[in-house]
């Protein structure tokens, strides 16, 4: 399914703008191809390594863009996103997964592993980063990061959101819930500075107030079920 999705889909895309001539591609890339970080901040000088399935095909997906910009001049313009969170966000992600248990009748929250870092980044910031990059003609043929240049730990967070609901509830680690430890991502933090010299564009939220305001769209829409709507 990566495959067909990031890589295929992404030639699809490539393809027909190349023959439509479009002057404006914005291909949604990922701070998973990174890799655990070999140095912090991680800017896009960084190396590669794909530590899954998922990275690799969007490292893929770069590349084919990449050589799409060089072999035809095709204007391509490469977001490089770190952890986005917020309203909507699916279930499966890790502030919804807190989220989704700080709400439940039970008395504990079960983790993974919970000493990975994560730069996070409240999805309006991110829709600013996109919309600057799409209008910009510096971007193209250019890799960018948008990040916060901040982490926090997978527990630290846990415990922020608790703190933000008032909960007590215990945190325990299950092994269930974590990935492989060669597939782990231990560290993210990304380095803003290219983003915010090329195209003057820093992150406007803070995480207690994304957190918060995030928290507050899952509570208002909670069902009988324990289910959301997305």
């Amino acid at each position: 399914a990566y495959v067909k999705t990031n890589i295929e889909g992404t030639y699809n895309i490539l393809e027909v703008s190349r023959k439509l001539k479009l002057k404006n591609i914005v291909i949604t890339s990922t701070s998973e191809v990174y890799g655990t970080a070999k140095y912090l901040p991680i800017d896009e000088n960084h190396e590669i390594n794909s530590q899954s399935p998922y990275a690799a095909s969007k490292t893929a997906a770069d590349h084919l863009a990449i050589s799409y910009y060089r072999s035809f001049k095709l204007p391509i313009k490469i977001i490089r996103p770190f952890n986005i969170y917020g309203p909507r966000q699916s279930e499966r992600a890790i502030i919804p997964t807190i989220i989704n248990q700080a709400l439940n009748s039970k008395k504990s929250i079960f983790l993974g592993n919970t000493t990975p870092s994560r730069d996070l980044n409240f999805v309006f910031d991110v829709i600013d980063a996109f919309i600057k990059i799409m209008n910009s003609k510096k971007a193209i043929g250019q890799i960018i990061n948008v990040s916060n240049n901040k982490k926090i730990s997978i527990l630290l967070l846990c415990k922020e959101i608790l703190k933000i609901i008032n909960s007590k509830k215990t945190i325990k680690v299950k092994n269930n819930r974590k990935r492989p430890k060669s597939s782990e991502v231990e560290n993210l933090q990304g380095s803003n500075k290219k983003i915010k010299k090329l195209l003057f564009w820093k992150p406007k939220t803070k995480l207690k107030k994304g957190l918060k305001l995030t928290i507050e769209w899952f509570k208002q829409n909670k069902t009988k079920n324990t289910k959301y709507v997305i």
